[in-house]
């Protein structure tokens, strides 16, 4: 009971120092619950000092992976802003659609559901809220927007990566694997208007102008959703992809096209009426397409680089993830440092213990795709006005990073101290404590529970995929103890991993440095809550309904 209770406290700190009437900044919060956790393994779960210290480097080591993520992401925003490519691309999107919820809904639906299905790393809010921002949507309720958003198609992120590869250690049999899969997909389907609906009403603040546009919203979520769901049945590698770049088509034509749209009042969706743009960059008619597919080039290069270097079948990704040959380097107790033709870094035993640390400079997006389509942005649009362009965008991004630098250090030194145990006993990491305690009190009521955890997972450690590594086999041992059908259960777990993508510390701290938000961490963990809270039962309820019906059993 005591190693329940410490398993919980720095859980309960966090939060409370990060919702409370003057929160704590989250650079400030993560790295304090990051020492409490570290005491409470070290001293009350009495883990391997060595070990404890191995993860903690471990920690740090892996906040590289975020940090190079929203760094690569500023440097893109900034280059766009630069060159006027965001000014050219608002005057293109006001051609499409000049309603604000055409815009949000094309940008932050349908367009962060395709780059999700290409991606995953958190990508998708990394384009698309600095997107949105310039189009002259308040930081913080883009921000919320992004993150609420950014769910759905989690479930099968990038490739379907968190199914195949999250579930992997359970050696389920590929029938099971897509049961799972539809399934998932079924209970994110329904749920996605109501998500969609509750997203939009955190940037539009009159119902009614919801209302009025609510046929388009309706058609543009199941433009994405419905795609996706038909696609769960042949496999889990393209759901989020397909269905996302159908989805955008026919968001973009019904946009177009004025399908179930009626104009709104501009300040009803917070922003302004217009915002400064120079004569220069914006053509006073319609865009040219010649200058659209140039300004446009750092999205659709960057869904290209995504696509060409996700996709197993092309090479490529095997290519920037090769760890061989290797240049191997030791550095003592420290352990022995790697570094592969293709800049996969690796440090092995840390410590002189199993833990280890990989981070594959080229295949983690950053370098590719974003410095890239970055700094190729900048040489498009060389003739600019914009003098000593690469160096000014490399001087903003660096002052960017400054806030998230100990968060993102915080906050990955306190997932490993929480995911730090062994597979049973008193030893178990304190969030496969709190994962039975939880099920233990909620019973036979568990299916209505279980996307809770699923979203516990991905809270502390930013990934679906890691949730499901983490929970899946917790999820298994509950549903052989109650006798309920493990493929709803499952689907359960992979919905719940998707949708706490919302409340996920290091996903708040990415999007609140990208749009240059201070201190703001904790108001919008408890927005997203809410929504999570809604969400859940949403899907709670879908499983308990499945369960009733027999499917999966």
């Amino acid at each position: 009971m005591m190693n329940l209770a410490f398993s919980y406290l720095p859980l309960i700190l966090l939060i409370t120092l990060m919702v409370k009437k003057k929160p704590m900044p989250s650079s400030k919060a993560l790295p304090l619950s990051a020492l409490v956790a570290y005491i409470v393994v070290l001293l009350v779960f009495k883990q391997d000092a060595r070990l404890v210290n191995a993860n903690v480097i471990s920690g740090a080591l892996l906040a590289l992976t975020p940090l190079s993520i929203i760094a690569g992401a500023i440097f893109l925003f900034k280059c766009m802003e630069i060159t006027g490519a965001l000014a050219i691309l608002r005057k293109a999107l006001d051609g499409v659609s000049s309603n604000p919820v055409a815009q949000l809904m094309i940008v932050g639906w349908a367009f962060m559901f395709l780059i999700e299905g290409a991606s995953g790393f958190g990508t998708p809010a990394a384009i698309a809220a600095p997107i949105l921002y310039s189009l002259g949507f308040p930081a913080l309720r883009v921000a919320l927007f992004c993150l609420v958003l950014n769910t759905i198609p989690v479930t099968f992120g990038a490739m379907g990566t968190p199914v195949w590869f999250g579930l992997s250690l359970l050696e389920l049999p590929q029938q099971s694997v897509l049961e799972i899969a539809q399934q998932a997909a079924l209970i994110n389907t329904i749920a996605a208007p109501i998500i969609v609906i509750l997203a939009l009403r955190l940037v539009v603040s009159d119902t009614a102008d919801i209302k009025k546009n609510l046929l388009f919203i309706l058609l543009s979520t199941c433009a994405c959703t419905l795609p996706y769901l038909g696609l769960s049945y042949f496999g889990v590698e393209f759901p989020s992809l397909l269905g996302g770049l159908i989805g955008l088509v026919i968001t973009l034509l019904l946009a177009k096209y004025k399908v179930g749209t009626e104009t709104t009042n501009q300040q009803a969706v917070n922003r302004p009426a217009a915002t400064e743009q120079t004569p220069e960059q914006v053509p006073a008619n319609t865009v040219p397409l010649k200058t659209l597919i140039k300004a446009a080039f750092p999205l659709w290069g960057t869904v290209l680089l995504l696509v060409l270097t996700r996709l197993p079948e092309l090479g490529l990704k095997a290519l920037l993830q090769a760890t061989e040959p290797a240049l191997h380097i030791s550095l003592g107790f420290l352990g022995t440092f790697h570094i592969s033709t293709s800049l996969v870094a690796s440090l092995t035993s840390i410590l002189d213990t199993t833990v280890t640390w990989k981070h594959s400079v080229l295949y983690i997006p950053s370098i590719i795709p974003f410095a890239v389509t970055g700094s190729v942005t900048l040489w498009l649009f060389r003739h600019s006005s914009a003098s000593n362009s690469l160096k000014t965008a490399s001087q903003q991004t660096l002052a960017r990073m400054r806030t998230p630098l100990f968060a993102m250090l915080g906050a990955l030194i306190f997932v490993n101290m929480m995911m730090l145990g062994d597979s049973s006993g008193q030893n178990s990491a304190a969030v496969a404590q709190i994962g039975h305690h939880l099920a233990q009190i909620t019973g036979a009521n568990w299916t209505f529970f279980a996307p809770l955890l699923g979203a516990l997972g991905s809270f502390f450690s930013g990934s679906a995929t890691i949730s499901n590594l983490t929970f899946a086999g917790i999820q298994t041992t509950i549903a052989e103890q109650l006798s309920l059908p493990l493929t709803t259960i499952l689907a359960l777990q992979s919905v719940g991993a998707a949708m706490g993508n919302m409340v996920c510390i290091n996903n708040i701290v990415a999007v609140t440095a990208i749009l240059g938000l201070q201190n703001r961490d904790g108001d919008i963990l408890k927005s997203t809550s809410l929504i999570l809270a809604v969400f859940a039962v949403v899907a709670g309820g879908m499983g308990v309904l499945l369960v009733r019906v027999g499917v999966g059993g």
